[in-house]
């Protein structure tokens, strides 16, 4: 089974992931964190329902894996912020100056658009890569 989760850059920097149709969700530093923060209730969720005889989720006894989606901006914020990316490299992805896409990574709201252009940039660089190593 695969679940839906979504990733987001909380206002404070740290990250928190959700599934969007169960009730788990984590918190962390880093969206590894985060992940595994998740991770680790879905864990202790399940073994306090069998210690106290609650039901609990049957895909938890299966398999399961995770399909996770993140905003464009929060995917900027934390390729800039790990230092994988630079404002140099996403100004010449998106074709938005540095200044921007400064603000975005601090907080400011980008217009629908120019949210679309950061997506647009980022589809465009997986694009590459997948042609490059598929």
């Amino acid at each position: 089974m695969v679940i839906e989760a979504v990733i987001e850059r909380a206002t404070d920097g740290t990250f928190n992931v959700y599934c969007s149709k169960e009730i788990f969700s984590g918190a962390g530093d880093t969206i590894e964190e985060a992940k595994a923060d998740m991770m680790q209730q879905i864990k202790f969720y399940k073994e306090t329902a069998i210690a106290e005889g609650f039901k609990y989720p049957a895909f938890l006894d299966g398999e399961y894996s995770f399909s996770y989606k993140i905003d464009a901006v929060s995917l900027m914020q934390y390729y800039v912020n790990s230092g994988i990316l630079s404002l140099a490299g996403l100004e010449k992805l998106t074709g938005i100056n540095q200044k921007q896409l400064w603000g975005y990574i601090n907080g400011t709201k980008p217009r629908k658009a120019q949210e679309e252009r950061i997506e647009s940039g980022f589809r465009a660089l997986d694009k590459d890569l997948n042609a490059i190593f598929a």
